[in-house]
């Protein structure tokens, strides 16, 4: 492609390279060893989420170089900076999963000031965990400049005694050795050879979720998500990026062009049907958020509530994203729900053709077991379950995938706990009782702050070997590893007045995943009365990034956003 086939008048980056009023902003980019043909082509910011604190990360720095070798190759100038990441795996289980949620504001925020302050023309994007995946697709919906996602690719699976894990199995392990089920020699191998590789966490936990969101809403070149990040097909991705970044410059297809509210569904469909993590409910309310598109918790356990579950996945089934790759990757996930009606084949996407263009090709592989037909599935109903009653009028979230039938319904006493490490503690010294439901409370958005993740408490259960025999609600969140009757994103929290905030130890609360529905046994009357009891707490942040999060974030309902969105932009960043 000609770069000077580019018209500078109509592309961000002419206030800072065109006409004589720019040379002092040119003579910056002559230091760095630009030439005249680089400045005055596009500038292409090509931002990672690189950094040395988990292997998710690793990874996305060499695979940056190979997108900016495709976008020089096309006639562009890229421009690479690297943005935060908070992993999970490191941060779970203490005050550290605070931060979590609110390092996918300030990846958006970042990104977003880093492209305004430099005008850059286009984005290509690197992510790897978490959230840094949503927090990448939110900047580029909000800034609205061309932009392509790019997966850092899962983790390969460990091997211990013959037999694949993966980090799930670590955090597990910890409840085993709790109750003298494991060894410490055996809980000192397993850590050492769980995680073999670079890598996002192997299994269809949140960041290999997002993963298949972006292919499914159209942010990322088909495959791209599905490859394995120590696998060398992934510089060839990151390079065609590069290419087709230039490509959709010159024809202005943009983000919001891509994600609209059927793209938005057909997102929410590959969650439900590869029962994916329960922060998809989460985060594509988010992203609609900023297209200025209503599309909340509501919307998405109804898409949910549709969609058949076909992908065999870990933490519920036995497989990871490795093995989907291996046959045939997230396209043949898409290529039966799109033959089968459950997926919008119109929607646009970063090649320029639809989803219904882009999977033509891709014939039904019937020598695996990953992936299952869409009219065969596992169950009729997605994975993820949405729930919503006098203790959840926002919603709440269960994921089932994986659960038999006959554990879909739970009854009893709750157990109430206002934080996470209180829970742990007391699940750690086995001080609960079977039929128990546990409740973590204030660990909400605004009352965490920050809505941390409770891995820790729900694979110790596990390790224990009572995974199914107690169910756990929060008004917190779950890693996509959680398995077994968790119910998370309960609204509104407790720390605005939440019916959560409200239960006493033994209220008996009624669980219907089949139904849709989570009830506390207590007239309306005795809640009003509870209610004007209440009290509302401090929490343990009076300044800092926390505090500041505490003060703008919304519910878990609309995706826990703290602005105002699209719908309250004056004009959007790519037409300045």
């Amino acid at each position: 492609m000609d770069a000077r086939t580019f018209d500078k008048k109509k592309l961000p980056s002419r206030h800072v390279t065109e006409g004589p009023e720019r040379a002092p902003h040119r003579s910056y980019l002559y230091a760095m060893g630009l030439t005249t043909e680089q400045i005055h082509q596009p500038l292409v910011g090509v931002a990672s989420c690189w950094n040395e604190a988990a292997p998710c990360n690793i990874a996305l720095m060499r695979q940056a170089q190979a997108v900016k070798k495709g976008v020089a190759a096309a006639g562009g100038t890229p421009r690479e900076f690297c943005t935060i990441t908070v992993t999970d795996g490191i941060a779970m289980g203490h005050q550290g999963m605070k931060s979590s949620l609110v390092s996918r504001e300030v990846i958006a925020d970042s990104v977003e000031l880093t492209m305004r302050g430099h005008c850059y023309d286009a984005l290509v994007g690197l992510a790897g965990c978490d959230k840094s995946l949503p927090g990448m697709m939110m900047s580029m919906v909000r800034l609205n400049v061309p932009s392509i996602f790019i997966y850092g690719g899962s983790i390969l699976p460990g091997t211990f005694k013959g037999r694949p894990v993966t980090v799930q199995d670590v955090f597990e392990a910890v409840g085993k050795h709790s109750v003298g089920a494991m060894s410490d020699a055996d809980l000192d191998e397993l850590e050492q050879v769980a995680c073999p590789s670079a890598g996002a966490c192997g299994a269809q936990f949140t960041a290999n979720t997002m993963a298949t969101v972006s292919e499914a809403i159209g942010l990322a070149l088909p495959y791209s998500a599905g490859a394995p990040a120590p696998y060398e097909i992934r510089d060839r991705f990151c390079m065609t990026a590069g290419e087709m970044i230039m490509e959709l410059i010159a024809r202005n297809i943009r983000p919001r062009d891509i994600v609209t509210r059927k793209a938005l569904e057909n997102a929410a469909t590959v969650v439900a049907a590869s029962g994916g993590s329960t922060n998809g409910a989460l985060h594509l309310p988010a992203i609609a958020h900023e297209c200025g598109i209503k599309f909340d918790l509501f919307d998405v356990a109804e898409i949910f509530k549709r969609t058949p579950y076909i992908a065999d996945l870990k933490p519920g089934g036995r497989y990871v994203a490795k093995d989907m790759f291996e046959v045939g990757g997230i396209p043949l996930l898409m290529k039966t729900l799109l033959d089968h009606g459950y997926l919008h084949g119109d929607c646009l996407t970063v090649t320029g053709r639809t989803i219904a263009e882009n999977l033509a090709s891709v014939k039904w592989n019937p020598d695996q077991d990953v992936v299952r037909p869409a009219d065969a599935p596992l169950s009729p109903t997605g994975g993820v379950v949405g729930l919503r009653g006098n203790l959840a009028p926002e919603g709440a979230i269960v994921k089932v995938a994986g659960m038999s039938p006959d554990k879909l319904t739970f009854t009893g006493p709750a157990r109430c706990f206002d934080n996470e490490e209180a829970c742990f503690e007391a699940v750690k010294n086995r001080r609960y009782k079977e039929g128990d439901v546990l409740v973590i409370r204030y660990e909400g958005p605004r009352g965490g702050p920050g809505m941390r993740e409770m891995l820790a408490t729900t694979a110790a259960l596990y390790g224990q070997g009572m995974g199914d025999k107690v169910a756990l609600i929060t008004d917190g969140r779950f890693s996509g590893a959680t398995r077994g009757f968790c119910i998370g994103h309960v609204g509104p929290e407790a720390a605005v007045g939440g019916p959560i905030g409200l239960l006493q130890d033994g209220d008996i609360i009624e669980l219907d995943a089949i139904a849709g529905t989570m009830n506390v046994r207590l007239s309306d009357e005795e809640l009003a009365r509870r209610r004007a009891a209440w009290k509302p707490r401090e929490t343990d942040y009076g300044s800092g990034a926390l505090w500041k999060y505490a003060q703008t974030v919304g519910s878990a309902k609309d995706g826990a956003v703290t602005h105002p969105g699209a719908r309250g932009e004056k004009h959007c960043y790519a037409d300045i």
